[in-house]
């Protein structure tokens, strides 16, 4: 455990709630989960399963009606072809991920996570007793593994790449053809292994579609463990359950140490989730737009500011803000901005803001921000970075 560190995310959002018990006016941007409310079909199933008794534990794997509606997700959005016996229900998506990382690493062997990453594979893959191997992927690659990059960090002992797409932090999506070159890759190695973490497929701004990489290469699907859950598009995060699609070996001993440990996921959201996966999903693309609305607007103050830049994101609901302007300068205070912590320090000191420092995901100088807040959360913050800005000195 003296491995690994708490998440920035989960740490934030404590300080952040301590400034607040404190008196301070701090507007977040922070928290990375829909503000929307789940959707009201989702949740009158979930009200008709306990009364009609569904209150008692379900197989570990889940039940079998989530797990075929699961199946049929896959086939139908991603071109995967599933039977319920190599899908397990877990809670969250998170728990997937670390399960599958515990049932196969040994000590010594490699993770591959590209960043930016989302701040808990690396510290998952050390409570697992694996070695994670961080591969810098640049902004000016769109922050996104390139083929030849992901050839130089293989090795004899790499067991697993972790691929996310769109991604926490930075929004990036890989299209067809850069799957493509990343799959002709990974046929030369058929000791690895992909994770593929799909929990924001369905919030994409691009017309690019919903490519999967075990899809586009057939022959990847045997040693391709699919990851996904309702958390982010149906707004659930709070219902957590999450899935894992895989390998029949590999299932089974998710099953085994899920039924040591927390046995199955809750079966009230099993039911709603059950509902999400079976019912028309009209309400998403509105949803989108409300984000991709907000991107555009949180880009638009972006630019206005010296010293600060970033990428348009292709999904998810995050903006990866580039900071490198501000390192070097100086505070009213006297201090140096000497790190992309320093900036979101100062911006939660002198602006009230809370945003998250790139270092956090492994690639600076950054700051990640959440856009699943109302405009009038952005502007505000955007007005108050702005004037904290305009005081540092050269």
């Amino acid at each position: 455990m003296r491995r690994i560190k708490p998440s920035p995310s989960s740490a934030g959002a404590d300080r952040l709630a301590q400034l607040r018990r404190e008196g301070r006016d701090i507007v977040s941007l922070m928290i990375g989960e829909p503000d929307f409310d789940t959707p009201a079909h989702i949740r009158q199933a979930a009200v008709a399963a306990i009364e009609a008794g569904q209150t008692r534990y379900t197989q570990t794997a889940g039940t079998l009606a989530l797990r075929q509606a699961i199946c049929a997700k896959l086939q139908r959005e991603n071109g995967l072809a599933y039977e319920p016996g190599r899908v397990i229900v877990t809670v969250g998506a998170k728990h997937a991920i670390f399960n599958a990382l515990a049932v196969s690493l040994e000590a010594g062997d490699e993770v591959i996570v590209p960043a930016p990453y989302w701040v808990s594979y690396p510290d998952m893959v050390l409570a697992c007793d694996g070695t994670p191997v961080t591969v810098s992927c640049p902004e000016s690659d769109g922050f996104l593994l390139t083929p030849a990059a992901l050839e130089a960090a293989i090795t004899p002992r790499t067991r697993w790449l972790i691929l996310n797409s769109p991604s926490n932090p930075t929004g990036a999506a890989y299209t067809a053809a850069q799957l493509r070159g990343l799959a002709d890759v990974l046929l030369r190695h058929p000791h690895v292994m992909v994770l593929a973490d799909d929990i924001y497929e369905h919030i994409r701004f691009t017309d690019s579609g919903n490519p999967h990489i075990a899809a586009i290469e057939p022959a990847l699907l045997p040693r391709t463990l699919v990851i996904n859950g309702v958390s982010k598009t149906f707004a659930m995060t709070g219902w957590r359950i999450g899935y894992a699609a895989g390998p029949a070996e590999l299932i089974a001993a998710l099953d085994m140490l899920q039924s040591q440990s927390t046995s199955g996921a809750c079966s009230i959201s099993q039911a709603a989730a059950l509902a999400a996966l079976t019912s028309p999903m009209d309400f998403l693309p509105g949803w989108v737009d409300t984000y991709r609305q907000r991107r555009d607007r949180a880009i638009a103050c972006i630019r206005a500011i010296p010293g600060l830049s970033c990428t348009v994101p292709d999904g998810a609901f995050y903006l990866y803000v580039n900071c490198g302007g501000l390192i070097g300068r100086t505070t009213p205070g006297g201090q140096r901005l000497s790190s992309d912590l320093d900036v979101a320090l100062y911006f939660m000191d002198d602006a009230g803001v809370a945003v998250i420092g790139g270092t956090s995901y492994g690639l600076a100088p950054h700051f990640r921000i959440s856009i699943a807040t109302g405009v009038e959360v952005i502007d505000e913050a955007f007005r108050r970075i702005a004037a904290s800005v305009a005081k540092l000195s050269a």
